[in-house]
């Protein structure tokens, strides 16, 4: 049974730093549009804060996020949007302050959970550490929605390998989201982190090889940036055919984001 803790702990620092890109901002850049449609900065951070006290309850109050589950079947078109609309309705300043006590109020529920406890989620339960991975898998990615709308460039740190984990575990599920069969073999992946360590998984000796920057890869099954524009490379035609299609996020497929040039 793996701690959770360093991974609650990069958590918690991945939001502090998102929290220090957006504290000083004006309301006209809290108005800003990101590369996600209809959502500003503020509909960023209104979901990251509806997000986090969905986990909450996941893991506090399992009935209450139970009738969460319900409202989303109810309006599955709707329901993200309709709970990032209202955050973002918000003055600023409060919604800073919902988005700040509800992390820190996960933050707090994620460290006392007893160990090997698993809690209801919208896909299959999780553990205290598969949680707290998602919530950094959710914070990077909007995270990079509020730094293209603002034209900040961020710097990666090695809390990527918790986005790539989830990026390679999801493979499959990519497959069967857009209805087509998973491979048989297992693929090599080798990433170039960004300490300059090498990230491996799967086999050395694998015929489907994907490779590149982890930073890119990120990019990539996050759908915040077109393969076109990244260094992520594949050898073999089934991996060619996951990195088409390749997704971190359970759901449905997303648009993902258009190549650089597009429409010019």
């Amino acid at each position: 049974m793996s701690d959770p803790t360093p991974v609650i702990d990069d958590l918690r620092d991945e939001s502090d730093e998102l929290d220090r890109l957006v504290a000083g901002l004006t309301p006209e850049q809290w108005a800003l549009a990101t590369p996600a449609p209809r959502w500003s900065i503020a509909h960023q951070i209104a979901h990251l804060a509806w997000t986090d006290h969905s986990a909450l309850l996941a893991v506090t109050d399992a009935e209450a996020f139970h009738g969460l589950v319900e409202q989303a079947l109810a309006a599955p078109d709707s329901f993200v949007d309709d709970g990032a609309d209202e955050g973002a309705g918000l003055p600023s300043e409060k919604l800073l302050s919902r988005w700040r006590e509800g992390r820190a109020a996960l933050d707090r529920a994620l460290r006392a959970s007893p160990p090997g406890a698993r809690f209801p989620w919208y896909g299959p339960p999780m553990s205290a550490a598969s949680m707290a991975t998602g919530r950094l898998m959710e914070t990077w990615a909007h995270g990079q929605d509020v730094a293209d709308a603002l034209g900040v460039v961020r710097t990666p740190t090695d809390r990527l390998r918790h986005v790539v984990r989830i990026g390679v575990r999801a493979r499959d599920f990519a497959f069967a989201a857009h209805g087509l069969p998973a491979p048989g073999e297992e693929f090599r992946v080798e990433l170039d982190a960004p300490s300059g360590e090498v990230w491996t998984f799967g086999p050395e000796d694998a015929a489907q090889r994907v490779t590149g920057p982890a930073l890119d890869f990120c990019l990539l099954v996050t759908q915040r940036a077109h393969r076109a524009d990244l260094a992520v490379r594949a050898e073999g035609p089934d991996a060619d055919r996951w990195l088409g299609i390749a997704q971190a996020f359970a759901g449905p497929p997303g648009a993902g984001r258009p190549p650089k040039g597009a429409g010019a």
